[in-house]
């Protein structure tokens, strides 16, 4: 499925004009568990704000998909009172209470859910924080955008939720399984490029979560500018990928690929390497991401994995 939070960004990008939106090495230290968390406790969170949090919460809304990840690794779904509509993972979200979609949260639901932590993302949810924060809610922002920054974020949120010890224990079996995946990788980069959206065209260039993963994979991303762009036909034919990776939903579909006017003259058509990436692993900044590395790195250095 298509992960929701980035396409609506890109979505209501294309329509107002206005786009919304280093790792780790080879080798993992040790990481040290943390006592159990005592409260009041004080974050500073990935809007760069001090948030201070006078007891553990027992009633947590999620605003991003992402961040219901994040709390369900951490060990605290049964904790959240609220979700997006677009949150479908894990499935038990099903049974959770909606609170509007992931632009245009409602503000109404979110109050009567009465959550004691509302865990937030930037970007096209900048406008929600202070809303919220004028009703009394404590308000969280998570956003990281590269690997390491996910670790801290998944850090953050585990001392926001009182759930230290396992946030700890989390991101150091991220680490772990990265390092079993690099240590399989034995070749130069391979260039690559990755469509986000198809019309117009659009791709994850420096300084995204999805540019770090191909780094951490073995990948050389041929996008030099930074943040989501718009890219041409013209300069993805200079730029000749030898691999594409393409997201499949309502915004990309992979499978035309070859048939579209100009794309057979790229190597990764003609050497049949496009590959269609779980966008819920590349795009939604939780645990997951880990797998998405995976399914990355096997695409790029097949012969590492016995592919």
């Amino acid at each position: 499925m298509r992960s929701k939070w980035i396409k609506v960004a890109l979505l209501s990008a294309l329509v107002i004009g206005v786009l919304a939106l280093g790792g780790c090495g080879s080798k993992t230290e040790e990481v040290a568990k943390p006592a159990t968390a005592s409260f009041p406790v004080t974050v500073t969170d990935d809007a760069g704000r001090s948030v201070t949090i006078a007891s553990k919460p027992e009633r947590i809304v999620s605003l991003a998909p992402a961040n219901t990840e994040i709390l369900f690794g951490l060990g605290a779904l049964d904790r959240v009172v609220g979700v997006t509509t677009y949150d479908d993972y894990p499935p038990e979200v099903s049974t959770i209470e909606q609170v509007g979609d992931f632009v245009t949260p409602n503000l109404e639901a979110i109050t009567a859910a009465t959550p004691d932590l509302v865990l937030v993302t930037t970007g096209v949810q900048a406008d929600i924080i202070e809303q919220l924060e004028k009703t009394g809610a404590v308000v969280v922002a998570v956003d990281p955008q590269t690997l390491d920054a996910l670790y801290a974020s998944i850090e953050m949120v585990g001392k926001a939720t009182g759930e230290s010890e396992k946030a700890a224990t989390v991101v150091q079996e991220m680490k772990d399984e990265l390092v079993s995946i690099q240590d399989a990788i034995d070749a130069a980069p391979v260039r690559c490029f990755v469509e986000i959206a198809q019309e117009p065209l659009y791709t994850a260039g420096t300084g995204t979560l999805i540019n770090d993963l191909i780094e951490q994979a073995g990948g050389e991303n041929v996008v030099a500018e930074a943040g989501y762009v718009a890219y041409s036909l013209e300069q993805l034919l200079t730029d000749n990928p030898d691999v594409y990776f393409a997201t499949k939903g309502s915004m990309s579909d992979p499978s035309t690929l070859k048939d579209r006017a100009g794309y057979s003259k790229l190597a990764a058509v003609t050497d049949d390497r496009v590959f269609v990436l779980d966008d819920n692993l590349v795009s939604r900044p939780g645990p997951r991401v880990i797998q998405g590395i995976r399914q990355i790195a096997e695409a790029l250095h097949p012969e590492a994995f016995g592919k």
